[in-house]
């Protein structure tokens, strides 16, 4: 397996844990569809916008 498919089905299985995490979040219905999109249509960048502001029990937010 190369160097690119490994990081690839990294951000995947990152991605998918992401979603979980935000259909398992208590906000609103909408927000959970922005997010979803966000994390599924930038998948690097949406993961990392997620983890640093995205819905949950995190202690640090923007």
């Amino acid at each position: 397996m190369e160097f690119g498919g490994l990081f690839g089905l990294l951000l995947l299985i990152a991605d998918i844990f992401a979603i979980i995490k935000v259909f398992q979040s208590a906000v609103g219905d909408g927000e959970k569809v922005l997010w979803i999109l966000l994390i599924a249509l930038l998948p690097l960048i949406g993961l990392i916008i997620w983890y640093l502001a995205g819905p949950g029990d995190k202690a640090f937010r923007l």
